[in-house]
Parts: structure tokens; sequence; C-alpha cells
């Protein structure tokens, strides 16, 4: 008879809360006695709050106009308890970023946006800048990496990670690019100080969303291998560095391009190719044309869309999609 009284209490308490979810998001705010929820949010809420700014939302998003996955993560929060009654689903990602940002285990999501938000479209712009992510150099894949006058990577270090791989990753780098800097959550400083040599920067990302700069990092692109550089191109734009520096491409079939353009490489000088790299990837991996598409979006959203490749005619259909009325939005199915 217990047990039976048990299940029949959770059963009604299951239904209660599915009722809930489906009633206004006006009149789930009244019965929170008409203001917004501000409890902090447990583990598990957090934890679906990371997962609104993942790849699979934000393509269906721009694919489908809606996102089922977007439903069913926003209703094991509390994040509609925390917006307006007429909020839509971009005061819902607002409102969630608002609080990964400063609560609880932030993910790699959270330090892409301070870099996008405080270094690409603070201190650069889309005009003068791009920005590269998960850049393959190596067995390694470059965070973030910024272009600018020189060519600065970002590898993140946040409360999730360790620290187990950051002396083979920060040495990897160093053949790429001229500034190697790691940005990491306070725990982390310590442990990133006594890892990384002297010429890398360290950034400390706060608790309140800050980032302060720990060590400048060194500029050094004549330490740079120009055959991991190489390895890291596309053919195009290999060729098109060779072209800037006045070296003619081989004249040799396509099975040995390959190989006939690394030799080159090999003999190139390293500042030069760095350069050469900066200006050639600033062209062909350029930003520019997605602005129309940030400033559309909310500011929460700016690192995904500047990070997660969707189609140009799906672009629409994303700023329409987040500008669906949330009661709406939390029915996608």
């Amino acid at each position: 008879m217990l047990s039976y009284a048990r299940g029949h209490s959770l059963s009604l308490l299951s239904a209660n809360r599915n009722l809930f979810q489906r009633q206004p998001l006006f009149l789930r705010n009244a019965l929170h006695g008409g203001h917004r929820e501000t409890m902090k949010p447990n583990a598990s809420q957090l934890s679906a709050m990371a997962r609104l700014f993942s790849a699979g939302v934000f393509r269906e998003l721009a694919t489908k106009g809606r996102s089922p996955l977007f439903a069913r993560l926003i209703s094991l929060t509390d994040v509609p308890h925390r917006c307006d009654a007429n909020a839509s689903v971009a005061q819902a990602f607002d409102a969630a970023f608002e609080v990964l940002k400063t609560d609880g285990f932030r993910d790699e999501y959270i330090y892409r946006a301070a870099l996008t938000h405080k270094v690409l479209l603070g201190t650069h712009s889309l005009t003068t800048a791009s920005m590269l992510n998960e850049f393959r150099v190596g067995a390694c894949k470059a965070d973030l990496v910024i272009l600018n006058g020189t060519a600065t990577v970002y590898e993140i270090k946040s409360e999730r990670d360790t620290l187990a791989r950051l002396s083979n990753q920060v040495a990897t780098y160093k053949r790429v690019f001229g500034k190697v800097y790691v940005i990491a959550s306070e725990d982390h400083i310590l442990g990133v100080l006594g890892t990384v040599p002297d010429d890398v920067g360290v950034l400390m990302l706060s608790r309140r969303f800050q980032i302060s700069t720990v060590r400048e990092a060194q500029d050094r692109p004549d330490r740079i291998c120009p055959t991991t550089v190489f390895s890291s191109l596309r053919a195009g734009e290999a060729g098109a560095i060779l072209r800037g520096l006045g070296v003619s491409e081989p004249a040799v079939p396509n099975t040995k391009r390959h190989a006939a353009i690394r030799d080159l490489f090999m003999d190139l000088d390293p500042a030069s190719v760095h350069l050469a790299m900066v200006k050639t990837l600033k062209r062909t991996r350029s930003l520019l044309p997605l602005s129309s598409l940030v400033a559309q979006l909310p500011r929460s959203l700016h690192a995904a869309a500047l990070s997660i490749q969707v189609k140009r005619a799906a672009h629409e259909r994303l700023v329409e999609a987040v500008s669906t009325p949330l009661d709406e939005a939390m029915t996608w199915s």
C-alpha cells in the first residue's frame, strides 16, 4: 500500500509538472508569484542550458526554422521563468547565457563568446579581422584563432578541462601562430603559469565574465615552421601564399603537386610565410559576409553564428526562428 501511494504521488507530481509547462508563459510566471524565477539552477538545469548553445540546436533553427531539441531542453530549465511574459526565443537564449556566464561549470562556448565579444568584435571588427574555429594544426585543433596584423591562437581551458595536454598543444601552436595565448578560469591560472613557457600569454576569464591579462604573449613569427603551416592550409591557400611571396607553383602532375609544394615551403623564410598566411586567410576565411546575420541575432548567439557553418540561404529562416514567441517555441516538435 505504501509503495502504491508513493508511486501514485510521483505520477501526480509528474502530471502536474507537465500541465504547468503547458500553461502560457504569463500564467506560469503568475503562478510563481508574478515575478521571474531567481533561484540558483541545479546541475541538470545548467547542463540543459549549456546544450541550448550546441551546434545541433543552432543548425535545427537554421534548416527547419524550429528546433524540437530547443523545446525539449528549455523545458528542463527555469529559463521561461527568467523571461518576460512576451519573451521570444532570442530573449530566452540571452537569459540562459546570463546564467551560464557566471554560474556553475562554464563550458567552452562561454569562453568563445567572451573572446568573440571582447576581442574580435571589441578590440577588432569583422572588417579588419577574421576568426578561425577549431583550426587543424598537426595532431591538434586550435580552439580559436584571430587574424589581424598577426595570427593569435587562443587555447581554452574552461572549468570543465584539465591541463594534461596543454604543454604539447602550445608547443604545436608555436609552429604556426605568431602569438599563443591560454585563456583559463581563475582556478586554472596557477597551473597554466606552471605549465607553459614565458613567451606564451595567459588570460583569465573571471567569474564576472571579464577577461584580464595575466601575462602578455610574445609575437614571434620567426619561430613558426613553414611546412607545418603548409599542412594546415587548403591547397588553394598554399598556392596563394607562394604567389604572394613571388614563388612560382611547380609544374608537376597533380599526383606530385602536394609533395612539390611542401618542398618549396621548407625553404621559405618563417616570418614571411607567417605574414603571407595572415593576409591569405583573412581573405579566404573572412567572416564579413556574416555581419548582417550577426546584427540580427541576440548577443548570446554571436559566437555560434561565427563558428557554426550554415548555408547563406538559411540565414533568414534562422532570424525568424529566434524571433518566435517563447510560448510557441516550447511546443515545437
